[in-house]
């Protein structure tokens, strides 16, 4: 994206892949979630602005029933669902600062979702960046699939 010459553009959006794995019970699956800032919520579940630490996870989904949203301590990071020897990994490449990280325990799906701002950013200004006038703003992820445990054999890669 590139800013007019009018004046500073805000950047906020994000893309929301939901993944699966079939063949195998949801509560099987392995999620892995580097470590991160864990965004506090109201009552209605917006941002307040403060963030509490995140280490990390990487174990069976089992009940887990998540719609959390979190501030990432690097902008190159990945996410990933594994199971069945099979791994889908959601890779942030550059311009996102944050994720959502949804899985319903009913639903055989979970969303591992990059944002390059938190949720109401636009409203709030928390955490809103600016696209300068005349500048360009890129953002970059990749969603790879593969063998568990095996390196990836080449990739997609998504830009906005």
């Amino acid at each position: 994206m590139v800013a007019s010459l009018d004046g500073p553009v805000p950047v906020s959006f994000g893309f929301h892949p939901y993944l699966g794995l079939p063949g195998l019970p949801r509560a099987q699956w392995r999620l892995t979630l580097p470590p991160m800032q864990k965004l506090v919520l109201d009552r209605h579940g917006i941002p307040t602005g403060e963030e509490e630490p995140f280490g990390g996870l990487d174990a069976c989904l089992g009940e887990r029933d998540l719609d959390d949203g979190f501030a990432l301590l690097e902008e190159e990071t990945s996410f990933s669902v594994a199971g069945a020897g099979r791994r889908i990994s959601v890779e942030l490449l550059a311009g996102y600062r944050y994720a959502q990280v949804f899985t319903p325990k009913d639903q055989d799906y979970v969303a591992l979702e990059p944002m390059t701002a938190p949720a109401s950013a636009l409203t709030s200004g928390g955490g809103l960046r600016l696209a300068q006038p005349g500048r360009e703003f890129r953002a970059a992820f990749r969603i790879r699939v593969g063998a568990a445990g095996q390196p990836y054999a080449g990739s997609g890669k998504l830009t906005g």
